[in-house]
């Protein structure tokens, strides 16, 4: 059932304690076996970005678009988030992008790949190489995107409905748990949309005014 067998286990600590760069460590993540997500996914989809950068936004797992492209964030939910980031008056270079989870998790609709929420020994399996991203960034605002981020750092029991845009303790970090963009997306009334999108954004400015920077007019 996906169950990780002693040859499959996740390189990444391992790696980190042997001084692996980001670089490296991404590299090694193309040839993870930790789960049996790799089966089916194009290719794996590490983080990008500065490896300076004081916020790290992290998702649930790639789409389509991003299992195609092997980049995080630039299908349509990747749209909305660049467009929140920006209106937030968030810097580019202020920004490291991942994800829990590094495979598309999908199943077949004709000639569509369908998003299929990640089990949870798929984040469980994947979560050494997020935490190796954060030995190595060391970002001071984690925001996590969405149910699946936000729990797999805080807990089962946590809310993103109810307790999002709130500074939280987790280990040395603080994390702003927010909606996940594609929630934005989904909304089939303008309004809905408009408020979700709002949200978003409001979450994204409490994460900027944590780091210790004032939003870009």
């Amino acid at each position: 059932m996906g169950v990780a067998t002693p040859s499959e286990t996740n390189p990444a600590p391992e790696m980190l304690s042997e001084g692996a760069s980001l670089e490296e460590l991404a590299r090694a993540a193309e040839a993870c076996q930790a789960c049996e997500l790799y089966r089916e996914a194009t290719r794996v989809v590490f983080g990008i970005g500065p490896k300076s950068a004081p916020l790290m936004l992290i998702g649930e797992q790639p789409g389509d678009a991003e299992d195609q492209e092997g980049e995080p964030f630039v299908g349509p939910a990747g749209s909305v988030l660049s467009d929140a980031i920006e209106e937030a008056g968030i810097l580019s270079e202020d920004v490291y992008l991942t994800n829990v989870v590094k495979h598309f998790r999908w199943k077949p609709k004709g000639k569509r790949r369908l998003h299929q929420t990640p089990a949870t020994r798929h984040v469980r399996a994947c979560l050494p190489w997020l935490e190796a991203e954060l030995a190595l960034v060391v970002p001071q605002v984690l925001v996590c995107l969405g149910a699946v981020a936000s729990q797999a750092l805080l807990g089962r029991s946590f809310r993103v409905t109810k307790d999002h845009g709130k500074a939280q303790a987790w280990g040395d970090f603080t994390v702003v748990a927010t909606i996940h963009p594609s929630a934005v997306l989904r909304a089939t009334k303008p309004d809905d949309r408009e408020r979700l999108r709002a949200s978003l954004v409001e979450d994204l400015v409490t994460a900027q005014q944590l780091i210790g920077k004032k939003p870009r007019k």
